[in-house]
């Protein structure tokens, strides 16, 4: 029989339905239930495209002795880390400092008030060398709690009270000596033979790259850009980049990059598409703007839901059929080849080529004789010939299983989404990827937004077109403001600056304490708890995605020069102040925040393009200022006499002609007709 999770709205939720395991979302109802049964909550956190997650739940959940020992001795809570981001950082937090490191699937044990006392993160039901099996871990957790619940609750309330005593590290808004600083540190860090940033497992720097790509437009640093180039161009060629298909893995398990865990990850396509895409426009690379294409179409074929907004992610697994049928889950099945696949699709001329290029060896670079596709080297003169295999690869692959899709749509992830196709759209002359980020824009507005006091409130989460109960983090509306300020500055259409604006303020106005911005505006009794009543959790640090304070400093600062408010100024740098104390101890998860605080040194400069719809002369200034460089760079276009957004205001035509006005903090150099003025204003490279 189905279990409570058959009515989630989470595709990772859905996937244990089936378990014997009686599961509760987590919720009042079910911290009630411990109470009543005077019992711990079991919580088990992961999500729907981690591999260890599948196996913990084949070997666990789905046995039925295992969950007869859940259901009698704990209330069992699953949650899906993707659409509640605040118990996961809470009860992470939790599991890092009692154990030294996290990761998911994570498993916690918490009184029934909610405080931890006890966590892990996978743990076999087999013999394993090095770690207890899950059953053993329930049964001593439960006999601790039946015999010994003193020392347990005494636990507890240290862990709550260490967790209730973090807070933001108390710093300085990056000035450009501190900018300088980062770069050197970052130097320091390469990895000069693969790229990127320090060893194995790696992650894809995509905001580090954005910090330095602005720096390099800011300071003309050639190792700032150098650093940027390497790391980029190391990612485009390796294992991680989906060299068939388009798109890239969450992270690479190798110091080389050749190894990928093979889940692909809505936020981390999006930001990349947004590097590349950047990276070409500073610096001509015709590798980085393909990289940039293809991983924007990406998302539009395999990510894009029927209802035109982003689904959450590709699986790392493949369902592929035993010899009876029986699917079993193989990790990268869908992705990997061995030479001879390569010459049975291609035949005896492109087969062997592409198995060179491509590094496909008879040994294997992964499993089973199997590997990965990258390129060896940079085609060069034989690009034609590439994107021909390339086209034949993607066709053969097709036809293969294929991964399970999250088609949940996550608020923040869209925001970044919106941002990367508005942009593409404009910058590649791609209609179809604009036309993609209006479309996901107008659900977002449509769904995500729902009525409530003081006005609109906003969800997390939807799926099939209905909204979802969590409520939206920080970094949901900080990532949707900045999708629609990408939006309203490719398109010059009012209506997204408007609700970016609205957006703007809730984040300033429900998000803003005395200390700061927190990262939930409203938290959870349970949370609370587990915090020894601290209130809502600040996190500042950039991880996979930028942190939802260096995501809001960006957004304000942007909504300061485009409406002249200085209240949004001010929200932007004591935001900053705080991602400059992460900054200084560690740049590698400071790049957002390094990035906006890029903006701020420079301003950030402001264009306000006046002119009438549909002229040849507007549209021109229009292109010459979307090219511009200088970082964080505020584009508005609008018709003479428009008032909103005010960087518009009293701005108007010249000589009857569109004109371009370059600001800083709405006072402005003398107007230009003249594109390429216009372009050598904005940092466009000759």
């Amino acid at each position: 029989m189905p279990n409570r999770l058959a009515r989630s709205t989470s595709p990772y939720l859905l996937q244990h339905a089936d378990n014997p395991v009686d599961w509760f979302e987590w919720g009042p109802e079910a911290f009630a239930e411990a109470r009543r049964r005077d019992v711990p909550v079991l919580v088990s956190t992961g999500y729907a495209a981690c591999h260890w997650c599948h196996v913990m739940a084949h070997e666990s959940f789905e046995d039925p002795q295992t969950a007869a020992e859940m259901n009698a001795a704990f209330v069992c809570v699953k949650v899906d880390r993707e659409e509640r981001p605040d118990v996961d950082a809470v009860h992470m937090a939790a599991t890092t400092a009692m154990t030294g490191q996290g990761g998911w699937p994570m498993t916690t044990f918490c009184t029934p008030e909610g405080a931890v006392f006890f966590a892990g993160t996978y743990f076999p039901n087999r013999p394993h060398p090095q770690l207890p099996s899950f059953r053993q871990v329930l049964a001593a957790v439960g006999e601790a709690w039946r015999e010994r619940r003193e020392e347990v609750l005494a636990s507890s309330s240290r862990i709550a009270a260490a967790l209730g005593a973090m807070a933001p590290p108390a710093g300085d808004v990056p000035d450009a000596a501190a900018l300088e600083a980062a770069v050197a540190v970052l130097a320091e860090q390469e990895d000069v033979v693969n790229g990127g940033f320090g060893g194995a497992p790696k992650f894809p720097p995509s905001m580090v790259c954005e910090f330095l790509l602005r720096h390099a437009a800011r300071t003309g640093s050639d190792r700032a850009a150098g650093l940027a180039e390497r790391t980029l161009t190391a990612m485009a060629r390796s294992g991680t980049a989906d060299q068939v298909g388009g798109g890239f893995a969450r992270y690479a398990v190798d110091a080389g990059w050749v190894v990928p865990h093979f889940e692909k990850m809505l936020y981390d396509n999006a930001l990349l598409a947004r590097v590349y895409l950047h990276s070409s426009r500073a610096t001509g690379n015709a590798e980085h703007r393909r990289v940039a294409e293809l991983t924007c179409e990406f998302l539009l074929r395999d990510l894009r839901t029927p209802q035109g907004a982003f689904a959450a992610s590709l699986d790392a697994d493949t369902p592929v059929p035993d010899a009876d049928g029986t699917p079993r889950a193989v990790e990268g099945a869908t992705y990997v080849w061995t030479p001879g696949d390569l010459v049975e699709v291609l035949g005896l001329d492109d087969g062997p080529w592409a198995v060179e290029l491509l590094g496909v060896t008879e040994a294997g670079t992964f499993e089973h004789g199997t590997s990965t596709a990258r390129l060896t080297r940079d085609p060069g003169p034989e690009r034609e010939r590439w994107e021909r295999v390339r086209e034949r690869l993607a066709a053969a692959r097709a036809d293969r299983p294929q991964p399970a899709r999250d088609d949940k749509v996550v608020l923040a992830w869209n925001g970044l989404a919106v941002a990367a196709l508005a942009e593409a759209g404009a910058l590649l002359a791609r209609p179809d990827l604009l036309l993609a980020a209006r479309e996901a824009a107008t659900f977002l507005l449509g769904v995500h937004r729902v009525p409530g006091e003081g006005g609109a409130r906003w969800r997390r989460v939807s799926r099939d077109g209905v909204v979802g109960a969590p409520a939206a983090v920080l970094e949901d509306l900080a990532d949707l403001a900045e999708g629609l300020l990408a939006l309203h500055a490719a398109t010059g259409e009012a209506h997204w600056f408007t609700v970016a604006a609205e957006v703007g303020a809730e984040v300033r106005d429900r998000f803003t304490t005395a200390d700061g911005l927190v990262d939930v505006a409203d938290v959870d009794p349970a949370l609370s708890v587990a915090r020894a009543g601290a209130g809502s959790p600040s996190d500042p640090s950039d991880g996979a995605t930028p942190s939802g304070t260096s995501a809001a400093a960006g957004v304000l600062l942007s909504l300061a020069a485009l409406t002249g408010d200085e209240g949004f100024r001010e929200a932007a740098e004591r935001a900053l102040s705080v991602c400059g104390a992460v900054a200084a101890s560690a740049p590698r998860f400071a790049g957002w925040g390094l990035a906006v605080a890029e903006a701020l040194a420079d301003g950030p400069r402001e264009v306000a393009v006046v002119g009438a719809a549909g002229d040849v002369g507007t549209a021109e200034l229009h292109r010459a200022a979307l090219a511009g460089t200088a970082p964080g760079l505020v584009v508005t276009r609008g018709t003479p006499g428009t008032g909103e957004p005010a960087l518009l205001a009293h701005r108007g035509l010249v000589e009857g002609r569109a004109a371009a006005y370059v600001c800083r903090g709405q006072v402005c150099q003398a107007p230009t007709t003249d594109p390429a003025e216009l372009a050598r204003q904005v940092g466009v490279r000759a």
